[in-house]
């Protein structure tokens, strides 16, 4: 099964990169895949998938957690406002941290709730104006804003240009963490995983290479 290769390629490059087995946590990315395909997944044994939509992992997983047992699910889709309580019900850990208005939210339901799920501010590493993510000149402080608010932050994401060499924005994020005092980097998808845990990914998203092509007809 495509699960088994990828989590073998997983220990391998842990290991070529000296890093001790199970450092890297593998994020199933089941967003618009069909049911039966996320529930092979988890009669093999996977306990951890991402998402990008909040309304379709509120129509899945309830079911799917109630049918299989715990699932750690990680939000790694834009979030918008609006839908932030409910990705707090929803959720273990939201990837996309992006902008002062989400962590004001996120605070305020955080204090309300008294929980909050791990946190992890996305990076805009291109500077793509299309593209969601704090700059990485300001990411410095934008971590220390959130910091200021109690906001759990458990690290750094980010997406590399497409058609760019990943490396280089792998490396920018790797530094960003480690001046900040962070230590989960979620980078890395199906065509360059490896890459990311050469430059210490600690969670890294793959989705096709897992499920299969998505059909968004």
């Amino acid at each position: 099964m495509a699960l088994d290769d990828i989590l073998t390629r997983i220990r391998r490059a842990e290991a070529a990169a000296g890093r001790a087995q199970g450092s890297v946590t593998l994020i199933a990315v089941s967003k618009v895949q069909p049911l039966d395909r996320v529930e092979a997944v988890l009669a093999e044994g996977h306990r951890v998938f991402g998402e990008n939509y909040v309304q379709e992992a509120a129509a899945k997983w309830p079911g799917l957690r109630a049918r299989f047992g715990p699932v750690r699910l990680h939000m790694i889709g834009p979030l918008q406002s609006n839908k932030a309580k409910v990705a707090v019900d929803l959720f273990d850990a939201i990837h996309t941290l992006d902008r002062p208005s989400l962590a004001d939210k996120l605070a305020r339901i955080a204090e309300a709730q008294g929980r909050c799920p791990a946190l992890f501010v996305q990076v805009n590493t291109g500077r793509e104006p299309q593209k969601a993510g704090v700059l990485p000149e300001e990411a410095d402080a934008f971590v220390a804003r959130c910091r200021g608010l109690g906001l759990p932050l458990s690290g750094l994401m980010c997406i590399p240009p497409e058609g760019e060499s990943s490396g280089p924005h792998f490396a920018m994020l790797r530094d960003m963490a480690g001046r900040n005092g962070l230590h989960g980097l979620s980078m890395g998808m199906s065509a360059d995983f490896e890459d990311a845990i050469a430059q210490g990914a600690t969670h890294v998203r793959v989705g096709s290479a897992i499920f299969g092509a998505r059909s968004y007809g």
